[in-house]
């Protein structure tokens, strides 16, 4: 039970460093994204705000260090106070903000996800869970949250908001390299099946966990690269390829997961990746 406990906690940590590497600054910025939806880039994971006339429900909330800041740019565009936040997974650098905002708002994640920060022994867990899909209705507005399966972990939130035709994806959705965390339940294939999931809602728009606003087009795209590094990896297992020369091999301009600065996705995701897909292929 330790050595698990010191794995997740690593993991997490691990994690955090490299988002905090990506995107090391600390002044935030709050861009519109739809009528009465905002989001809030720049260090940690984007912030979604969805503002109605009775509150304001965050998507995700950084780190502790960026609560002031979050609080300042959401009185920019509402005089509201924060009445929800959703966490979309656990890792610190979108949850990390609920230590302040269990004091004045209601948190919300999927019950893996909570059991995710208990078991790291993160802090502020959220009171309110759900296992499959829940909403909240604020000021006239419906804000969705469902779980579609395993992915970034076993634990992510998918945020709709319905009459914006907008999804908030968490770190399901990276507009760089994506992570799967093995420690905590994540899987290249589940991740698959989660992007046909979601791609089953009616939107136009997706905020992503981290990096610039995507659209429809750019979340099937993610699905297909997803699909395709799938594929290379596979491909190279029944090759004979080693598992210590995966992160060097599976490189190729054409998938650009495989090129992202610093290995975002081989140093993270890799030797997980290989397990996963040679337990597949049966090697």
């Amino acid at each position: 039970m330790k050595n698990l406990i010191g794995s997740v906690l690593l993991s997490t940590a691990v994690f955090a460093c490299a988002v905090t590497g990506l995107q090391a600054q600390d002044t935030l910025i709050i861009e519109q994204v739809k009528d009465g939806l905002y989001t809030i880039s720049g260090s940690g994971g984007n912030v979604g705000v969805r503002v109605t006339t009775e509150g304001v429900i965050l998507i995700d909330d950084k780190f502790p260090r960026n609560f002031e800041e979050i609080q300042e740019l959401v009185a920019q565009v509402s005089n509201q106070p924060v009445k929800y936040v959703l966490n979309t997974h656990h890792h610190g650098d979108h949850s990390g903000g609920n230590i302040e905002y269990i004091n004045i708002s209601e948190i919300i994640a999927h019950q893996n996800a909570r059991d995710n920060m208990v078991r790291g022994n993160q802090d502020a867990p959220p009171r309110l869970v759900f296992t499959d899909q829940t909403a909240i209705y604020l000021g006239g507005i419906e804000v969705r949250a469902f779980y579609m399966g395993r992915g970034h972990t076993n634990g992510d939130a998918v945020i709709y908001f319905p009459d914006l035709q907008t999804v908030h994806g968490g770190d399901l959705l990276h507009t760089i390299a994506p992570f799967i965390d093995y420690a905590n339940g994540g899987s290249s294939k589940g991740w698959v099946s989660t992007m046909n999931n979601i791609l089953s809602l009616d939107f136009d728009t997706a905020i992503p966990g981290h990096g610039a606003v995507m659209s429809r087009s750019d979340v099937i795209a993610f699905r297909n690269q997803m699909e395709a590094i799938r594929q290379r990896m596979a491909d190279l297992i029944r090759s004979g390829m080693p598992r210590t020369d995966a992160s060097e091999r599976i490189q190729t301009e054409e998938l650009s997961w495989t090129m992202a600065p610093d290995g975002l996705f081989m140093q993270r995701s890799i030797p997980g990746f290989y397990d996963e897909i040679a337990a597949e292929v049966g090697r």
